[in-house]
């Protein structure tokens, strides 16, 4: 009778569960579509910078594909030359898999309704596993996907890197059920969901995501030390290490090949050259990134306010406003018009205000805060001081770290120690989006110090100063930044200060100074004011709760979603001046070529050889003409270190040996205009002689009066591979034949054989060279440039670009993708089929 009862209630338990489960997964899919609404109902899209950068990008390779049955290249010519394509779109034989399973994820919902669903979805299923109630998990959720950084992220075009967010906390949901004793579903979580992270290829959001990760094994290391339970925790740690090891052999083709290919970029392969005047190697990092170009995206101390009062700094630089960026500037606050209505500000000063950023942070410029909400900080704070135990202590400790890691070069000794002697930290830049760690940890905190709680009994007698002195902290900021903005954040940037007070400028007209102030000290004062009246509605919920309770029993799920309503409405509306109705473009707008080329662009595609390279002066570090044409420029975060050397050194100073070594035919000037370079070298050339050279200095400085039409430059390294170049004879021609990203071939005829040059870039693996079906090996001549040796007579010669780590890696994700699908049936035998298997805190 009693196991027919306990089976009757762990039955009606289950149903309940599940019910509430649907309930959450249904108001998050309703928050989504709402906060999207109606563009997500009127089809609307997106156009994102960054995503239109990637577009133009991968084309050539989006149009091989449609050419070629699917078939990948794994190389492209469009942009600097020539480069992989490895972090450009890339997509393996088992990408669609999961891929696949990511649509069942976010339910088939379109862009950008999925996104936020899945955000929220994902850190709803933390909670759970961190064994909260179903409303508390709620409230977290939202506080999570509700994080403005997110919203900001999605206007900015960076998807990869929202995905990646999305997938780090039900990853965590892994390790929490691991070490809680499901030692089958929570490996298979953290394997599905890592694999799904890493297949994001935001490898920057992973390597954030993996300190949490570090900080949850050693609280539950401590805490089974405390209990006398260690061996239950190095068991779990077995089947996470195992997860993890599935997890990455799912992304092994993009794991490995990116990090063999980034030893060829600018981000892990440092330049052989020496430094140009002006430049020193301390700021260098080996194999690393330059530590300004590390950090020059570092949030300030006193900007660190944002995480509760999102315009301590003025807000945004810009705004996606129809697919462009928007200055949000002085003259566009409410604030500014109505001094101009009152006759306070004349029309200089106004005309002024219009070329003043509203953002006076440290960075160069943001699309807006980090605001994790105000009610989400407080209760993280009250966490801090009411919650016991090693898991708080963690994540206590990462949040702080993220925070002051983020500070960049405002707190430059910590972070040299981490860019020195951390493992991958110097891989990275823009060190502000470490924050993403606070922005996860913190609604965390806030989640636990509600439990605490609901489940204390006594909880305000005991807590009754803590619970005061947190939102009274929260309260205390807010009164200070309403009352004195300009004391606490100041009026100006460090930069305008640099550039303005410092001449005296401003000093010379006091009105013009005296608005800057005033406006942008609204901007904080008015968000601080806001964030009072939110903490004190928060306050009354829980303060209302807390009364009820000691004097009957009461209900929570009502005051704690009463208190979920009040976060979404607080972050619903401070991410609506970020993204709203105005950042997307109408369907019917949308030109279905989205890329719409100039004249410029028209008059060169008249001309339909397959293979010369273009040169856009007043865009040559710019991605959209990659879309149109191969350039000698682009937009990549990820250059060849060689071809960026190239760039620094002979393009930026219009080298035309160099220009027409990259056969570049057309040059598209200031005007618009498009001049035809006649002295383009075209595809291929035998030289004359070869110049042997002992290193990278020299070889360079060869190129500054090299003629790069009869003599070709080389490394000594490359002295024995290309052997001699002999003096071209009349009729000695070689040409290209057929063109491809991935293979081109040329036909070579020669009365004596010699030493060919390619204009194409040389890069030291995956290309597979032959003359008539046979092996040959190539080399590098003037720095960048393929070379090869070839016979007397006529030849056929290929390059073909097919890296047989590409093929062995997609054979091991494949068999790491069946283990994980595995692994997610025996968790879902165990937890539907059986008994489940007993958790060890609850033995």
């Amino acid at each position: 009778m009693n196991n027919l009862l306990e089976k009757t209630l762990a039955g009606g338990l289950k149903v309940r569960s599940l019910l509430q489960f649907v309930a959450a997964v249904l108001l998050f899919a309703a928050i989504s579509w709402i906060y999207f609404y109606p563009n997500d109902v009127n089809g609307d899209v997106l156009r994102q910078s960054d995503t239109l950068q990637g577009a133009a990008n991968g084309q050539e390779s989006h149009q091989y594909r449609l050419d070629h049955n699917d078939e990948a290249t794994w190389w492209t010519n469009a942009l600097f030359g020539g480069m992989p394509t490895f972090q450009i779109s890339p997509s393996y034989s088992t990408s669609p898999y999961l891929s696949w399973v990511g649509k069942i994820y976010s339910l088939g919902f379109p862009q950008p309704v999925s996104w936020i669903f899945i955000m929220m979805l994902g850190f709803f299923i933390l909670m759970l596993a961190m064994d909260m109630k179903w409303y508390l998990a709620v409230l977290g959720a939202i506080g999570y996907g509700f994080s403005s950084y997110f919203f900001i992220i999605i206007g900015a075009g960076h998807i990869w890197k929202l995905l990646t967010l999305a997938y780090i906390p039900p990853t965590l949901a892994g390790v929490v059920l691991a070490y809680r004793g499901r030692y089958v579903t929570g490996p298979a979580l953290a394997a599905l969901f890592g694999a799904l992270q890493l297949a994001s290829n935001h490898v920057q959001m992973t390597y954030y995501g993996a300190f949490v990760v570090v900080a949850l094994v050693l609280a539950y290391l401590a805490q089974a030390i405390r209990e006398r339970r260690v061996a239950y925790w190095g068991i779990s740690t077995a089947t996470l290490l195992f997860a993890a090891a599935v997890a990455l052999a799912a992304n092994a083709p993009n794991l490995y090949l990116t990090k063999k290919y980034a030893a060829e970029t600018i981000r892990g392969g440092h330049s052989e050259l020496t430094p140009l005047d002006g430049a020193t190697q301390a700021t260098a990092t080996p194999d690393g990134l330059d530590k300004d170009y590390i950090t020059q995206w570092s949030y300030g101390k006193d900007e660190t306010a944002t995480l509760l009062i999102p315009n301590v700094k003025g807000g945004a630089t810009i705004l996606p406003v129809h697919g462009d960026n928007t200055l949000l500037s002085l003259a566009d606050t409410p604030t500014a018009r109505h001094m101009a209505e009152r006759g306070e500000t004349d029309y200089q000063t106004q005309q002024v205000l219009t070329q003043f950023p509203q953002y006076f942070g440290d960075q160069p410029m943001t699309n807006g805060p980090v605001y994790v909400g105000i009610i989400i900080a407080v209760l993280a704070l009250l966490a801090c001081i009411t919650v016991a135990g090693p898991l708080k202590w963690a994540l206590l400790t990462v949040t702080v770290l993220s925070i002051l890691l983020s500070w960049g070069h405002n707190m430059m000794w910590l972070t040299d120690l981490f860019i020195d002697h951390f493992p991958m930290y110097n891989k990275f830049r823009t060190v502000a989006s470490i924050l993403v760690i606070a922005e996860l940890t913190l609604p965390i905190l806030a989640v636990m110090a509600l439990k605490q709680m609901i489940e204390q009994e006594d909880y305000l007698r005991q807590h009754r100063n803590a619970l005061i002195g947190a939102f009274g902290v929260g309260a205390l900021l807010c009164l200070a930044s309403w009352l004195m903005p300009g004391v606490l954040y100041g009026s100006y940037s460090a930069q305008e200060t640099e550039q303005l007070i410092a001449t005296g400028q401003l000093q010379q007209y006091p009105a013009v100074d005296a608005a800057i102030r005033a406006v942008r000290g609204a901007l904080v004062s008015n968000d601080a004011l806001r964030g009072l009246l939110v903490l004190a509605v928060g306050a009354g919920i829980i303060v209302y709760y807390l009364r009820r309770r000691e004097r009957q029993a009461a209900t929570a799920w009502v005051p704690m979603m009463a208190l979920a309503a009040v976060v979404l409405l607080d972050m619903y509306t401070v991410n609506k001046r970020y993204i709203n109705e105005n950042t997307f473009v109408s369907r019917y707008d949308v030109p279905e070529d989205t890329f719409t080329p100039r004249p410029a662009d028209r008059q060169i595609l008249q001309d339909t050889a397959m293979n010369y390279r273009v040169l856009d002066t007043q865009n040559l570090m710019a991605a959209m003409p990659s879309y149109f044409h191969k350039t000698v420029g682009g937009y990549h975060a990820a250059k060849l270190t060689r071809y960026n050397d190239l760039l620094e050194r002979q393009i930026f100073k219009n080298n035309m040996g160099v220009l027409n070594m990259l056969n570049t035919r057309y040059i598209i000037m200031a005007d618009d205009q498009v001049a035809l370079n006649p002295d383009a070298l075209g595809n291929a050339w035998f030289v004359d002689s070869l110049l042997v050279v002992p290193g990278a200095d020299t070889e360079m400085a060869a190129l500054d009066s090299l003629n790069t039409a009869r003599v070709a430059v080389t490394d000594s390294r490359f002295a024995a591979t290309l052997g001699q170049a002999h003096p071209t004879t009349p009729g000695d021609t070689i040409f290209e034949t057929t063109y491809a990203p991935n293979r081109l071939t040329y036909h070579s005829h020669s009365a004596a054989g010699g030493l060919a040059v390619f204009s194409e870039n040389y890069f030291p693996w995956g290309w597979q060279v032959s003359i008539d079906g046979q092996p040959a090996t190539m080399g590098r001549v003037n720095y960048v440039l393929r070379a090869l040796q070839v016979p007397a007579g006529d030849h056929t010669i290929e390059f073909k670009f097919d890296p047989t780590e590409v093929h062995t890696t997609e054979h091991i994700a494949g068999i790491a993708l069946i283990v994980i699908f595995l692994m997610l049936v025996d968790a879902l035998f165990l937890n539907i089929l059986r008994r489940p298997t007993p958790k060890p805190d609850d033995e």
